[in-house]
């Protein structure tokens, strides 16, 4: 959305907040982007957000803050009181108020919670219990349950009841006594139905399902593979804690995607929207990685002080030394970054390692032989020696080979030592590829140009 744009809805949320008009205020809020939320609503005098408030009802400005990033609507909720707060965090779906929590200081947070209904506060103190990024961080306790007892009937009546808790009805669950996890309902089953139909005869026994300590890819795995609109979570006893839905898992998806492009890039994922970072924290998330890939590339200068002696009689090699490492390094990244999004989406697995190796050495072999060719071609248009040139395309083949070898082998490593595959980096490949490709090239010419 164009900024003339959004400066226009800026403009007509505060004639409708100085109006006292409800219908306006959330109006211009709906037709504000998500990502502008924060800094419009943080624009406002604290008397403009008050009104605001007021104007939209706790359920209304729950509706907005939902549609804000968890940092940002708790900087936001900081500036209501308490209890305002607390009414807001009352009306929005448990798991989004457990993130929105979970980004205030400790003090705030605990009197926020004091403040609200005990069981709307003890769900989030739950739901916070979690690991952020595992199955039970993401989940709501909002869902239906029945026993198995029931009649189709009379869950239909229970889902007409409990409809406007629900963070969706088109599941119902059945558990046991013990809140065990026994079977799974589908709306349209329960409405079809007679209504005397028991619910032992409709419910799906086979229910896919993740464990609360799982991470939370593996329940976007599952219910994007599957097709679910919603997947519970249990317990070690299989006890029905809460559901994930579709929503959530997109959140995750984007969420995953976005960490794991930040360090093919060589930088740590940043916690917040890229324009609400600053400078520091950039610097902060960067430095690192280059500091890493700095010593970890040092060694190619020792690589070419070893071989100076080569580079003094046959001084035509240094022309081409860009060439061959940046072969080598663009290789071993186009390779990382196809097998993490396939280990991502979970179509590999440490298993499939020799296979992966086998399919993209025989890749690597005919790119290999294409970038001699290219790099043959060079030699001729820089008019130097045809040995000089051979030795230069077979060191541009075997580069080739081992960045294939080197990039097909890393990442499924990793996962298999329960490390991010993403870590390996483009950077992180390139630099690993620099020294060693060098390694290579000047072997090569040293056997093929005799030189001593």
């Amino acid at each position: 959305m164009e900024a003339s744009t959004i400066e226009q809805l800026e403009q007509e949320l505060r004639r409708a907040i100085a109006g006292r008009r409800p219908e306006a205020v959330a109006e211009a809020l709906r037709a504000i982007p998500g990502e502008e939320l924060y800094r419009v609503l943080m624009s406002l005098s604290d008397n403009g957000l008050s009104v605001t408030f007021a104007l939209l009802g706790a359920e209304g400005a729950a509706k907005v803050f939902e549609r804000m990033d968890a940092a940002q609507a708790a900087e936001v909720l900081h500036r209501f009181s308490l209890a305002q707060a607390a009414d807001i965090l009352e009306e929005m779906a448990p798991d989004d108020a457990a993130d929105v929590v979970e980004e205030l200081d400790p003090l705030t947070a605990e009197g926020i919670l004091v403040e609200m209904h005990q069981e709307e506060a003890q769900d989030i103190r739950e739901l916070m219990g979690y690991r952020p990024d595992s199955a039970g961080g993401i989940m709501t306790p909002a869902y239906v349950a029945v026993s198995p007892n029931l009649t189709a009937g009379e869950v239909l009546r229970a889902v007409q009841r409990l409809a406007e808790e629900a963070e969706t009805v088109y599941y119902v669950y059945v558990v046991d006594e013990a809140d065990r996890l026994q079977g799974v309902l589908s709306l349209r089953d329960i409405v079809l139905k007679p209504r005397k139909t028991p619910v032992t005869e409709i419910m799906n026994r086979d229910v896919a399902r993740v464990r609360a300590d799982d991470d939370q890819e593996l329940a976007a795995r599952l219910l994007s593979e599957r097709r679910l609109l919603a997947i519970p979570v249990v317990d070690a006893e299989d006890r029905l804690l809460g559901i994930i839905t579709a929503d959530d898992v997109a959140d995750v998806l984007q969420e995953e995607a976005t960490e794991d492009i930040e360090r093919l890039g060589g930088s740590q994922p940043l916690e917040v929207p890229y324009m609400h970072a600053g400078v520091a924290q950039l610097v902060r998330k960067r430095v690192g990685w280059l500091l890493l890939l700095f010593v970890a590339g040092a060694y190619t200068s020792n690589v070419l002080a070893h071989f100076e002696g080569t580079l003094s009689q046959v001084v035509e090699l240094a022309f081409f030394i860009p060439l061959l490492i940046g072969t080598g390094g663009n290789v071993g990244s186009q390779i990382v970054t196809t097998l993490v999004r396939a280990m991502a989406v979970g179509e590999l697995g440490f298993p499939d390692v020799l296979r992966v190796i086998r399919k993209e050495l025989v890749v690597g072999l005919f790119l290999g032989g294409v970038m001699a060719a290219a790099t043959l071609i060079r030699a001729a248009t820089l008019h130097v020696s045809l040995d000089v040139g051979l030795a230069v395309a077979v060191a541009a083949l075997f580069i080739v080979l081992w960045s294939a070898l080197v990039a097909s082998i890393l990442p499924l490593t990793l996962r298999r030592l329960r490390a991010d595959p993403a870590v390996v980096s483009a950077p992180l490949i390139t630099t690993l590829v620099d020294g060693t490709g060098l390694i290579i090239y000047f072997t090569i010419a040293n056997l093929l140009l005799d030189v001593t």
